[in-house]
């Protein structure tokens, strides 16, 4: 049984990311080019959370039920956006940390000249 919730789980979730617009601008953003882009994707939270309050506001002067379906995909989304913008931003960080760290052996060697005499008395 918890195999089959997990399959069933599994599927579900590799066909959002596949075709859900959301899903895959978020899959975008966690690129290594697309880490730039995560704090103004936060805008994107905006018209999700209007959309919300719209049929929000519907639905109390007696709009339909379906509705509050649309509302919760709305919310949903919208969190997924507002946590995408300082998930970026660490995750930028970290690249950035490690790009510097694979660049800094191969520019403490280029700096140094072959055959010079590198001692600590040379500099005094």
């Amino acid at each position: 049984m918890i195999r089959l919730l997990w399959t069933l789980s599994n599927s579900v979730r590799y066909y959002f990311r596949r075709y859900v617009p959301s899903d895959r601008l978020l899959d975008t953003i966690r690129t290594r080019r697309g880490l730039k882009w995560g704090i103004p994707a936060m805008l994107v939270a905006v018209p999700y959370l209007l959309l919300a309050n719209l049929c929000t506001t519907l639905l109390a002067n007696g709009g339909p039920g379906w509705l509050n379906l649309v509302v919760l995909v709305c919310v949903w989304n919208s969190f997924k956006f507002l946590i995408a913008g300082p998930v970026s931003v660490v995750l930028l960080v970290r690249a950035r940390i490690r790009e510097a760290i694979e660049r800094r052996p191969a520019r403490v060697s280029s700096e140094m000249l072959p055959g010079a005499d590198y001692s600590m008395a040379e500099a005094v």
